[in-house]
C-alpha cells in the first residue's frame, strides 16, 4: 500500500461508520457528513432510515425539507418520498400523473443501530461491524460522553488509541506515571478483519477513592484489552487489579471530510454500583483524557495516516499500531479487487 489513508479514502465506502446517536435522529431530516458525502437520516415507519442527500430532481438538500408521517418533501419543487425512497408525489405534475422510475432516493448499502450508534455504510461492506458483548451485558452501565467534533485523522486518532507509549508524556495530567514508561512485551492475535492485544501495566490510578483513604497506593496495576474491528471501531477493556471492577471504553471514528471527524466515546462499567454521580466523574475523567490527545492530534499537519512500513520509524513497542496499518492496507487492497 504506497499511499497514506486520508478521511476520505474510497476505500473507507467499503466499511461501516458511525453517522450518529439515535437521540440526534427526530422525526425530521437531518444532515450528517461521512466521507466528504452528505446523508440525511430521520425516523419513518418505526425505524431510522438515511439516502444520499439529495434531491434526484435538482439535487436539492433534502435535508433541508420536511416531514409528515414519514413521508420526506423536498422544499424546493415539493418532491415527496416515502421511506423506501420512491416517490409519491410530484405537485407539479397534478393528481394521477405517471412518476418517472429514476424519481428514487439512493440508500446506503446498510443502516443499524448498534452500542447506542448508528452506523452506516455506503456500499456493501467488506468488513463486518465491530462486537461490545458489555454493552448488552445488564451488570455494565452506559455512559456516553459528549460527541467531539475535531480537525483531525480518523487513521490517526485510531493509532492514538491503541498506543501506550505515549501515556507518561500526553497523560501526565490524568493518569500517567514514570512507572508506565517502559513498554512491556506484548503480542498482537489477529482474526480477519480484527485484532486484539492484551497486557498489564502501572499507572497512577487518580479515580481510585481508595487511594484517598490511604487503602491503596497511586501507582497500581490494570490489565488491558485493545480490540480493533477495521476500520475504526475500536474498544479497550480495563480490568482493574487492586481497585477491582472492569472499565469498557468504545470508541467510535466518523470520517466527515478531508480534515474533520467526530468522535463518540461511550464508557461501560460494573463498578459503579449505580451511582450517577460516579458516572458523571467517570465521563469527566475520560473527556479529560481524550482533551490530552487532541493537544497532540489537531496539531498534525498532515491528516493521513502512513501505510507504508518504511514511511515511519518503528520499534517493538508500536507492534499494536503496525497492526493496524497492516489491517488497513489489506482493506484498501481488498476494496480495489485485491485479495489481502
Amino acid at each position: 500500500m504506497s499511499r497514506p489513508l486520508s478521511n476520505v479514502d474510497p476505500a473507507l465506502r467499503r466499511c461501516w461508520h458511525p453517522v450518529a446517536r439515535p437521540a440526534e435522529v427526530t422525526a425530521q431530516p437531518r444532515r450528517f457528513l461521512l466521507l466528504g458525502e452528505p446523508w440525511v437520516l430521520y425516523r419513518a415507519d418505526g425505524g431510522i432510515v438515511a439516502f444520499a442527500d439529495r434531491c434526484p430532481h435538482r439535487h436539492t438538500p433534502l435535508s433541508i425539507g420536511s416531514c409528515e408521517a414519514g413521508v420526506l418533501q423536498c422544499a424546493y419543487h415539493g418532491w415527496k418520498f416515502d421511506s423506501s425512497g420512491a416517490c409519491v408525489e410530484i405537485p407539479a405534475l397534478g393528481n394521477g400523473a405517471a412518476l418517472p422510475p429514476a424519481a428514487r432516493l439512493s440508500p446506503p448499502a446498510g443502516l443499524v443501530e448498534a452500542h447506542g450508534m448508528v452506523f452506516l455504510a455506503p456500499e456493501p461492506p467488506i468488513a463486518p461491524l465491530g462486537p461490545i458483548p458489555e454493552a448488552d451485558d445488564p451488570s455494565f452501565e452506559a455512559g456516553e460522553l459528549p460527541t467531539l467534533a475535531v480537525r483531525a485523522s480518523v487513521g490517526l486518532l485510531a493509532d492514538n488509541f491503541l498506543d501506550v507509549a505515549h501515556f507518561p508524556f500526553v497523560h501526565a495530567g490524568t493518569f500517567g506515571a514514570d512507572e508506565a514508561a517502559e513498554v512491556p512485551q506484548y503480542a498482537v492475535a489477529r482474526d480477519g478483519w480484527s485484532f486484539t492485544t492484551s497486557y498489564e501495566h502501572s499507572f497512577a490510578n487518580r479515580e481510585d477513592p481508595g487511594v484517598a483513604t490511604g487503602l491503596r497506593p497511586l501507582t497500581q496495576n490494570r490489565r488491558l484489552v485493545y480490540r480493533l474491528d477495521a476500520p475504526f471501531h475500536l474498544s479497550l477493556r480495563i480490568d482493574f487489579i487492586e481497585a477491582g471492577g472492569t472499565n469498557v471504553i468504545g470508541f467510535f471514528l466518523q470520517p466527515e471530510s478531508a480534515e474533520r471527524c467526530r468522535i463518540f466515546t461511550t464508557l461501560w462499567r460494573d463498578d459503579l454500583s449505580g451511582d450517577p454521580a460516579r458516572m458523571a466523574e467517570a465521563v469527566d475523567f475520560e473527556v479529560a483524557v481524550l482533551r490530552e490527545d487532541l493537544l497532540v492530534q489537531e496539531a498534525f499537519d498532515e491528516l493521513v495516516l502512513p501505510l507504508t512500513p518504511t514511511a515511519e520509524v518503528h520499534t517493538r513497542a508500536d507492534r499494536t499500531t503496525l497492526e493496524l496499518r497492516r489491517v488497513l492496507s489489506d482493506l484498501v487492497r481488498a476494496a480495489e479487487g485485491d485479495a489481502p
